[in-house]
């Protein structure tokens, strides 16, 4: 390792006169041109201080650039609208300074792994390498999923609002949950969540402009054509509890599909972690405990693929195929040729139940038979609001919310806190261990008697000594069923087909004697925008529009409502 000189205030000029402002660390004793490396953020540049240090000390010049409008760069900060041109030419001004050798390459993640995607589908000629760690993708996975907001989108913009850092604000949990939990149970609209909490948003107001997919989204992401084109090594980082997770393989599928250079030079990592775990692991996730191999040194993972990709040095060693990914319960990695290729069979599982699923106890049945029953139902009030105080006193950061429904991955209080309120589907003990790799999806005919609501789904392991752990979970808007671009309020209480086909990847070994549990309900959370199923404009509703919905679940023979099981080898 070397020493590192820091140089304080680059102004990096963008093409239409506005001045980037840069930290820039370069290796104390480099005089020879060298590859250099650079993060695109909005965080302000001390955030990336020890990570700019290591990569520096390793001889790798790097750069902390502060987006438009934000540190001491000029301009407005625009999320996701500035990036792609202003990383283009950041990447260009880097590659004609003395101390880089005309190769650049991008590091960070989360916004900061999008702004590697904005630039790269800007082509800029010197740009070598990207690494988008937990890459979020606008639309998809931030600010909402699946055209469901979350309540977060207000406490990140108050974190990037300004010049200066808002990390003390951003990071006071007990504040938000309480914010969050005021404006739940006032029954205002979701409209007024930034103006509730203080902090009155353009930005917010025109995202809600925006309730779904549309041209707006697509903008900011890379196009079919623009996929096709990058042809750049791309190493993707992610977690199975990452709520960015969405993006970031969302990323990976695309450019792999469309690019047929990519097949040969993009990678994928998928460790067991959540959003800041990805690049900074930790050996427990949520009160989920990882083994030992989990806690890789992504560091030194990121400097031995800038060694390959910049400096033609050896293939790190780690990657032994395109896609590796973490095991947990097995506690070891496993590697595939492909995404896709991980599971190696997918199994149904169909719902059955004599009408009871909506008692835990008297919970239906996940088997590998046809039929069982007519259907099961609950009635959702959304005046409900008696699990708000609940998740307002849970101790984490609301980190997993955008994806997950919970902050503890090994709790079962919000399942049995809602007994009544959803339904429970279990399935027969396991005989051996099996490993669980993949994508869930469940089928399911449902009637509501309301022109909408929103429905939540989680598939947790029940062991043996009944202990339980959260493996992924999906939603859906009853108005979005046939797809994310067209809203379309239900006008029937005929039974109609739900798909839940965006489940987060998991990867689990299930021991012998496990059960898989099955959780439908309502979409009833401090952490998300209220639905009241009127089936108006949601983010404009408030609770004097609130329907109560009647909800019903079949699955006789005539409407098989099935959950397709993805397994991975045993052995391998």
């Amino acid at each position: 390792m070397t020493e590192v000189n820091l140089n304080w205030g680059v102004q990096i000029p963008l093409r239409d006169g506005i001045r980037l402002s840069a930290t820039l660390y370069l290796p104390a004793n480099g005089s020879t041109p060298a590859p250099t490396l650079f993060s695109l953020t909005p965080y302000t540049a001390h955030r990336n201080h020890a990570r700019a240090m290591y990569f520096a000390s390793h001889d790798f010049p790097f750069l902390i650039v502060d987006v438009r409008g934000r540190g001491n760069s000029e301009g407005v900060f625009q999320p996701f609208i500035q990036e792609a041109q202003d990383g283009h030419d950041v990447v260009q001004w880097i590659a004609q300074q003395s101390f880089c050798n005309g190769r650049v390459a991008m590091f960070s993640g989360s916004y900061e792994g999008y702004a590697q995607w904005a630039t790269a589908k800007e082509f800029p000629p010197n740009l070598a390498t990207i690494v988008p760690g937990m890459a979020a993708a606008p639309g998809l996975d931030f600010p909402m999923r699946n055209n469901v907001p979350h309540s977060y989108i207000v406490q990140w913009l108050l974190f990037t609002a300004g010049r200066t850092s808002q990390d003390r604000i951003f990071e006071d949990a007990p504040f938000w949950r309480e914010k969050f939990r005021g404006w739940f149970e006032s029954g205002r609209p979701f409209s007024e969540l930034d103006s509730w909490i203080g902090s009155p948003s353009e930005i917010f107001q025109e995202w809600l402009n925006h309730p779904e997919s549309d041209s707006y989204w697509d903008s900011f992401r890379p196009s079919a054509a623009e996929f096709s084109q990058i042809n750049l090594p791309v190493l993707t980082l992610t977690g199975a509890y990452d709520g960015d997770q969405p993006g970031a393989l969302y990323y990976y599928r695309e450019h792999t599909r469309l690019s047929t250079i990519a097949r040969e030079n993009h990678f994928l990592i998928i460790g067991p972690w959540d959003h800041a775990g990805v690049l900074a692991p930790k050996s427990e996730v949520a009160g989920l405990k990882l083994g030992a191999a989990s806690m890789l040194d992504i560091l030194e993972l990121h400097r031995q693929w800038y060694e390959w990709t910049l400096r033609e040095g050896p293939r790190p060693a780690f990657l032994q195929k395109q896609v590796a990914y973490y095991v947990t319960g097995a506690e070891k990695w496993r590697y595939a040729e492909s995404l896709d290729a991980i599971t190696t069979r997918v199994e149904p599982l169909y719902l059955s139940s004599p009408g009871t699923a909506s008692c835990i106890f008297g919970s239906g049945l996940l088997r590998a038979c046809r039929g069982g029953g007519t259907f099961d139902s609950y009635t959702y009030d959304p005046k409900d609001t008696n699990g708000s105080r609940m998740e307002a006193l849970a101790t984490d950061l609301p980190c997993l919310r955008p994806t997950f429904p919970t902050d503890n991955l090994a709790s079962q209080a919000s399942v049995y806190s809602n007994d009544g309120k959803q339904l429970v589907y279990h399935s027969e003990p396991f005989q051996r261990d099996r490993e669980i790799s993949g994508f869930f999806r469940l089928v399911t005919w449902i009637s509501i008697d309301q022109p909408d609501t929103d429905f939540s789904v989680a598939v947790y392991e029940i062991r043996d000594d009944g202990g339980s752990v959260l493996l992924t979970a999906d939603l859906l808007r009853a108005r979005y069923r046939e797809g994310l671009r067209e809203s379309k309020p239900v006008a029937t209480t005929v039974p109609l087909c739900y798909s839940f086909e965006l489940f987060t990847f998991v990867s689990r070994e299930l021991a012998k004697g496990s059960r898989l549990r099955l959780v439908i309900g309502p979409v009833n959370s401090i952490f998300s925008q209220k639905n009241y199923n009127s089936g108006g404009i949601v983010a404009q509703e408030t609770i004097a529009d609130a329907c109560i919905v009647n909800v019903k679940l079949f699955h006789d023979e005539s409407h098989p409502s099935v959950l397709f099981v993805p397994f991975g080898l045993e052995e391998r």
